[in-house]
């Protein structure tokens, strides 16, 4: 249902396998959570690659469960949003830097999942749909506007149309478009470049740039003053010091 595995000694990848459209149902939830678990960690993996099997990138929620919790109340629909919800927030605060490599339809709860990763990068043949509007919801409509402007942001929120991968590219959606059967391989070494920079500078930087858009000016320089301070101490800065001076390539430990 959700298999995980390695793609290189620092890289990792979870593949939601759940068809026809890989939904997140709460037994797929449980085997995420316990699955990021297992990258967090493991103190090898540096970066985490995130897709779908078949034609699905994922599709959200379980709508058949949707259903049933419909039928027990308001109270056990609340908790299935919230549950959905709290995988969504891990995944954007995860201490990992996360690829989705999109390979098919992304599909409301599913473009929340995408959105949180860090950087996305798609298949021709994927589409991103905020199909809240299309079964009486609503999603994406913090994280989206954010990502590609308000303008962009409401034709997709409103509209629930499908928006094909090249179009993505173009709104800033995802940053780059492959064929299919190479999309994972590209997403790979992707994780690989990510993997091979310093992992506490990586971190700092995903945190940072996570908060870019809500700090002022003064509360940005602020936090990045306490992460440099941090990271100026580190044993992988006087690492990539030493392999500049001694022309070879840096190992950094996350230390």
């Amino acid at each position: 249902m959700i298999n995980f595995s390695k793609l290189s000694e620092h890289a990792a990848l979870i593949e939601i396998d759940n068809p026809p459209a890989n939904a997140l149902g709460r037994a797929a939830r449980e085997a995420f959570h316990a699955h990021l678990d297992v990258a967090e960690q493991d103190g090898d993996i540096r970066a985490l690659v995130i897709t779908g099997s078949g034609r699905a990138f994922c599709s959200g929620d379980d709508l058949k469960e949707q259903e049933a919790a419909s039928r027990d109340g308001l109270e056990a629909r609340k908790t299935q949003l919230a549950e959905f919800a709290g995988v969504i927030a891990r995944i954007e605060s995860f201490r990992l830097p996360v690829i989705a490599a999109v390979n098919g339809f992304c599909l409301g709860g599913g473009l929340e999942l995408a959105l949180a990763a860090d950087i996305r990068i798609a298949a021709y043949e994927a589409s991103f749909v905020c199909a809240g509007v299309n079964v009486g919801l609503m999603a994406s409509v913090w994280r989206l506007p954010r990502l590609i402007g308000v303008a962009r942001a409401k034709h997709m929120l409103l509209t629930g149309s499908p928006v094909e991968a090249e179009t993505a590219e173009r709104f800033g959606l995802v940053t780059a478009v492959y064929k299919p059967d190479i999309l994972l391989n590209e997403a790979a070494t992707l994780a690989a470049r990510i993997a091979g920079r310093a992992p506490l500078s990586v971190e700092a930087a995903k945190r940072m740039a996570g908060r870019a858009l809500e700090l002022s000016r003064e509360e940005a320089d602020e936090a990045g003053r306490q992460e440099l301070e941090v990271l100026v101490a580190s044993a992988d800065h006087a690492e990539a010091l030493a392999a500049f001076r001694e022309k070879r390539v840096p190992v950094f430990r996350r230390k």
